[in-house]
């Protein structure tokens, strides 16, 4: 037996599987890509219509949300969610994403789950005309337990330089307007798994499970961000991940600004009810731990409100008038 076979590597397999990828890998790709699949490297020709392009790059993952996937058996939405995640935060400072590469990392291969997975990277990122360039799918043996997955991608993006949503030119009195997101996309899953037992149980008022729905795939803000930079209607961005809304919507702001939001202003996913019940979680923290319905902020002049919902609402997506921006120490101020 081949001894690296009996370390718990099997590169016949791995091989074997590449070859099932290479077609849903490649539908991503345009003509300005550059290379083969299964190189050494690929890459990317510069798109037309940059004079002073700026090549920015984001790295993230999917987090604990895969261990719902993995006790669900689901891992359909998982890539695109890692996709949202990575491309969303160069959305937030006006870059488009061009290339995507992604490293999933298993206890021992399943060609059929890491199919699915990559599958999934793969759909989302030729719907926003972004090539998934590559990736890696290792296995580690006695590191990764043989039935889990770690996944991690990272994305490339382009600006012209000048055009970049910096946040510096927010100022007193800009509109704070949020796109709902109608689930916990893929933040705070750590919390939500100390307040979960079963993930089987029905959610309340629905014929589908408590594991089927907080897999719910991440909405991708990239398409509406990116054409209310291009239509100059913004001023600032941010991706609300990690921390919620208190830990990102004052990431753009400059010195002496504050974000003031009131949190009565949209409905509320009842999933986040759900769990602030079940976990007997104060409210404030649920904020501190989730997007609680707020997926992406846009900062705005108040004379240009109007079109910035108006653009949102053309890629089918809900904005809602959630604040303003004043002077404060305080960066960030719920209501």
């Amino acid at each position: 037996m081949d001894p690296y076979k009996a370390a718990g590597v099997d590169v016949a397999a791995a091989d074997e599987y590449v070859g099932t990828i290479a077609d849903a890998v490649t539908a991503s790709w345009g003509t300005n890509v550059v290379g083969g699949f299964g190189g050494f490297a690929a890459g990317l020709t510069i798109p037309s219509g940059y004079t002073n392009p700026i090549l920015m790059m984001s790295t993230d993952g999917v987090g604990t949300k895969l261990e719902i996937a993995r006790l669900m058996g689901d891992y359909s939405t998982v890539g695109t969610d890692l996709v949202a995640m990575c491309v969303d935060d160069l959305a937030a400072v006006g870059a488009r994403a061009i290339g995507f590469t992604d490293y999933l990392a298993v206890g021992k291969l399943d060609p059929s789950r890491e199919r699915t997975i990559v599958e999934s990277i793969a759909s989302a990122c030729a719907g926003i005309g972004c090539a998934l360039l590559g990736g890696e799918t290792a296995e580690h043996p006695g590191v990764v337990a043989s039935n889990h997955v770690d996944l991690a991608g990272a994305a490339l993006g382009i600006v012209e330089a000048g055009k970049q949503i910096t946040g510096e030119a927010i100022q007193p009195g800009d509109q704070i307007i949020g796109i709902a997101s109608p689930n916990v996309r893929s933040n705070g899953f750590s919390l939500i798994r100390k307040i979960v037992d079963d993930l089987d149980e029905l959610f309340p008022g629905s014929d589908r499970s408590i594991g089927s729905v907080l897999l719910e795939p991440s909405i991708i803000y990239t398409p509406a961000a990116l054409a209310l930079a291009d239509a100059g209607l913004a001023v600032g961005f941010a991706h609300v991940t990690g921390g919620g809304l208190p830990g990102n919507a004052g990431r753009p702001l400059p010195n002496g600004l504050s974000a003031r939001i009131d949190t009565g202003n949209w409905p509320r996913p009842p999933i986040f009810d759900w769990l602030a019940e079940r976990g007997r979680i104060a409210l404030e923290a649920m904020y501190g731990a989730f997007n609680m319905g707020i997926g992406f902020l846009i900062f705005a002049r108040p004379e240009v409100a109007d079109r910035v919902f108006e653009t949102v609402s053309a890629f089918d997506l809900q904005a809602y008038g959630i604040g303003t921006i004043e002077e404060n120490s305080e960066l960030v101020q719920l209501l």
